[in-house]
């Protein structure tokens, strides 16, 4: 994604990263060096170009896909264009603005090329053009940020009295410990489909790892698992669906049915879109005193190289609308902040937010790739529990050393990768562990060196399953001499998986190799991609997630196995990321089956 240094005149005046913050700022160089040679950068602080005869048939239109909370606004700042005959470079500009989630657009952008119908997209987090980018997907060049919203408990009165409202605070774990307790019945928006979701589970995580930093990373993690269970109690799909959710009426009736929530985890501006239309009783607002998450609204170009002079410079001229002071009190009057994120008082108070809540503290830094992928990880395996059978090259060519590692072998890296994946898991979860060699058992190829049972049971020499797997998984070694029997064992280990499927859970296999099969008496890619086929049933899904590592995968002959189960495959350069690549799949799979 391209990344400049947005000019002064054209930010807002209000404009300017807010502290603390992840910034990603980029200029429309293009648009701004085509309107200097048009003569026509002069009037970019004017709200209106000065053409005096109507425009005609000469229109220039600009699609804009944003997320549904601000396409409103954006609507009327298009509206008021039209309106007034705005021009751009002459021309009239016509904006249609098109509301999608910034989950669905994410997706649709990954797949390049994406062919897309719209030229300017402004999701409601910089979370969703970072999936892009990790996908290598649609080039995307993010301009400014037009506006902000921080998120915040939102309590109907009688929930917010009980909760000390406004005199008391809350740090985040207090906010999951009272919705563990019953204290709090608290709503969220999915995170695998709301940026308020994630960023609110991101914050409880950051709270866990700061508390828990003398005890291991192994803890906090454990805990951030512990409260997705709890934040999934009364989890709604997304953030329209959070609001259905809120009580219709102030009695305290509508509170006590299942379905409702007298406290949900959203953002000022849709508590202060709920409190304007006055559907329920108004809400207020508890912000974290341990950290703000904040939405952030990133105008962003799709594929830029692809865009004509004239849209390039409608795309411009949209953003010097709502960046200039009429679009941006257009914005506040719709409840969002400017994209500084310093508090509106306004705003504010019509959301529901008093002193002494710290409404005003900067907004926490942004969450890093890296990390949301690995909190999205322990998500989708908590929230549903997982049964996985992980099965372990233990080739020869395992033994092999990985550059830039100090010597250190696949099989080394490999092992140390699942141990700390390990740790991601719940004491519900039932996790197996194979391995597999040309002849490593007799005439067989793989060897089950732990059961693929609860983690928290107890095995018959009174240690835990998880303690069990943890030594299983320290003592894996190659075999010297060892070909990669894959085809048999995947077989094997599937058709266990099927026999032993459970209700209610994520079944999977996940195979790591680092080679192509080479056992020859095998049933053949052919012979195992039929039998797969076979064992496939859509009711009762069992994706085969395999991980290839080093150039050696056949990563043709590894699709074709996984295929049939509607599972994928992941190429891993570095072995000692494959915690990483377990997580990642996992969520793409998890999220399609729940799709």
């Amino acid at each position: 994604m391209g990344r400049h240094s947005l000019p002064d005149s054209s930010a807002p005046q209000d404009a300017g990263a807010r502290p603390g913050a992840r910034r990603r700022t980029v200029t429309l160089a293009t648009v701004l060096a085509l309107a200097l040679a048009a003569g026509t950068v002069a009037v970019l602080h004017s709200d209106l170009l000065p053409f005096g005869k109507p425009c005609g048939g000469d229109v220039v239109q600009l699609d804009v896909v944003a997320s549904p909370d601000i396409a409103p606004a954006l609507d009327d700042v298009a509206d008021r264009a039209r309106r007034e005959e705005t021009r751009t470079d002459g021309k009239c500009l016509d904006v249609k603005v098109t509301a999608r989630s910034g989950a669905e657009v994410a997706d649709s952008l990954a797949q390049r090329p994406a062919h897309s119908e719209f030229q300017v997209w402004i999701p409601d987090s910089p979370l969703w053009s970072d999936r892009v980018d990790a996908a290598s997907g649609t080039p995307l060049t993010t301009s400014g940020t037009i506006a902000a919203s921080p998120l915040a408990l939102g309590a109907v009165p009688a929930t917010a009295e009980k909760l000390g409202w406004p005199e008391k605070t809350y740090d985040w774990a207090a906010l999951v410990k009272a919705a563990d307790d019953g204290t709090l019945p608290l709503g969220m928006a999915d995170p695998t489909r709301s940026a308020t979701g994630v960023l609110a589970l991101s914050r409880v995580d950051a709270a866990y790892r700061k508390a828990e930093k003398g005890e291991g990373a192994g803890t906090a993690r454990t805990r951030t698992a512990a409260a997705a269970k709890v934040l999934h109690r009364r989890l709604a799909d997304d953030d329209e669906e959070l609001a259905a959710t809120l009580p219709r009426d102030a009695s305290g009736a509508g509170a006590a049915e299942e379905h409702r929530n007298p406290a949900v985890l959203l953002s000022e501006q849709a508590a202060f879109t709920h409190n304007r239309a006055g559907t329920g009783p108004g809400l207020e607002l508890f912000y974290p005193q341990d950290g703000i998450a904040q939405l952030d609204y990133p105008y962003t170009l799709v594929d830029e190289n692809q865009l004509d002079a004239d849209t390039s410079r409608a795309a411009g001229r949209f953003m010097t609308l709502l960046s200039a002071p009429p679009g941006q009190q257009v914005l506040r009057a719709h409840g969002f902040r400017a994209g500084h994120g310093r508090a509106d008082e306004k705003v504010t108070r019509a959301a529901g937010g008093r002193t002494p809540q710290p409404y005003t503290q900067d907004a926490a830094a942004l969450p890093s790739a890296k990390e949301i992928r690995a909190l999205l990880g322990i998500w989708t395996i908590t929230v549903q529990n997982a049964r996985i059978t992980t099965v372990v090259d233990a080739s020869s060519s395992m033994g092999l050393a990985v550059p830039s590692s100090g010597g250190r072998s696949r099989m080394s890296l490999t092992r140390d990768a699942l141990l700390r994946e390990l740790a991601a898991f719940t004491p519900d979860d039932e996790i197996g562990l194979w391995k597999f060699a040309t002849g490593l058992d007799g005439s067989r190829d793989h060897l089950e060196l732990s059961p693929t049972t609860r983690l928290g049971d107890r095995e018959s020499n009174g240690i835990t399953h998880h303690d069990a797997l943890a030594a299983a998984l320290s003592a894996l070694t190659p075999v010297p001499g060892g070909g990669t029997g894959l085809y048999d064992t995947t077989l094997a280990a599937y058709r266990e998986a099927r026999s032993s499927y459970t209700e209610g859970k994520f079944n999977t296999v996940v195979v790591v190799t680092d080679g192509a099969d080479d056992d020859t008496a095998t049933v053949g890619l052919d012979g195992l991609t039929a039998e797969m086929k076979k064992l496939t049933d859509p009711g009762r899904p069992i994706p085969l997630i395999v991980l290839a590592l080093g150039p050696e995968a056949d990563r043709s002959a590894l699709e074709r196995m996984a295929a049939p189960t509607g599972g994928s495959v992941h190429e891993v350069d570095d072995p000692s990321q494959i915690d990483e690549a377990i997580r990642q799949a996992i969520i793409t799979t998890g999220s399609e089956e729940r799709g």
